[in-house]
């Protein structure tokens, strides 16, 4: 994956390509190799799982620094919050969308919603450019706020080293092609955003249909702010599997077509998931809790338009629909 996404823009920044068919397949392999890094590389090493030895997971997970986002923010955003709260209104930060997004029955309906499943598309293909441009500064203020950096000057640090990582990012990807290629700079920043486009389909499509699907649970706490079901029990409820017989798409996407195995044991690396389904699926037949899973991408895919649609409408959906 780290060959997939750096080949081709040192290609690219070496200023040896002069066909505008093998610029863009250039950018769009790149954008395959970004996902994978998202998905396949950093996401273990930040979780711990892709190695016992704590040095290769820290300099692995900086693979996403690599490719214009932030390691840091992403551990709080996924690790802590999402893990810790998953679809839990104003807990669960994937949820937090802009006003003309509603991922959650709880969340503030507006008229547009009704059109999101159409819309949607064009907001996950453009998700990372929004992600590497704005996205993570905007986080790290807002979990600086929420006290997780309360350090003497930690804020300003990371500050410091975000700005830098995507300086870098971009110079590499953008700047350097668009100073050494024959093509005029609109053909280059299309080929660009293209490269994102995937990324931001596959890593967006990835993530939301494991938890925004008719099957899953979207739980409130009660008055003391405590939800009723147990860690497993929540994470159970509220993820869901997709195509777990497809091995291509296991390589791709870092085995998290087994959103399942994953939630409940977060801390195992992805190569490990196939093999542990089948306990995984009796454990929560031993003890009634569901297993979700859909059999295809595609399914999935349809299943998560229809639960945008639904939560498109004004009315208030059940916290759990069948």
């Amino acid at each position: 994956m780290l060959l997939l996404f750096c080949v081709p823009l040192t290609l690219l920044s070496l200023g040896i390509v002069n066909n505008v068919w093998i610029l863009f397949t250039l950018y769009l392999l790149a954008g395959f190799g970004m996902a994978g890094i998202g998905m396949g590389v950093m996401h273990d090493a930040i979780h711990g799982s892709y190695s016992k030895n704590k040095k290769i997971n820290a300099l692995l997970g900086y693979s996403f620094n690599l490719i214009g986002a932030n390691s840091s923010v992403w551990r709080i955003q996924h690790n802590v919050l999402h893990h810790t709260y998953t679809n839990i209104e104003d807990a669960d930060d994937d949820l937090n969308a802009p006003f003309f997004l509603r991922f959650s029955p709880h969340a503030k309906h507006y008229w547009v919603h009704q059109f999101q499943h159409i819309y949607i598309w064009f907001f996950y293909g453009i998700s990372t450019i929004s992600w590497v441009t704005s996205k993570d500064f905007v986080r790290l203020k807002r979990y600086r706020d929420m006290g997780f950096f309360n350090k003497k000057n930690e804020y300003n640090k990371e500050l410091g080293a975000m700005i830098a990582w995507k300086l870098l990012y971009y110079t590499y990807a953008l700047i350097l092609p668009l100073i050494m290629l024959p093509f005029s700079w609109g053909i280059i920043l299309l080929a660009f955003i293209s490269m994102h486009i995937v990324t931001g389909l596959l890593v967006s499509i990835v993530f939301q249909i494991a938890h925004i699907m008719p099957g899953t649970d979207f739980p409130l706490p009660n008055e003391d702010g405590v939800i009723d079901d147990n860690w497993y029990g929540h994470q159970f409820a509220t993820t869901s599997n997709f195509s777990p017989k497809s091995k291509v798409l296991f390589w791709l996407i870092g085995g998290l077509n087994y959103q399942v195995e994953h939630h409940v044991l977060p801390d195992v690396c992805h190569i490990h998931y196939k093999d542990l389904t089948s306990i995984v699926k009796e454990t929560a037949a031993e003890f009634g809790m569901p297993y979700h899973v859909k059999k295809s991408m595609m399914h999935a895919i349809i299943d998560h338009t229809k639960m945008l649609r639904s939560l498109g409408k004004k009315q208030e959906v059940s916290s759990s629909m069948a």
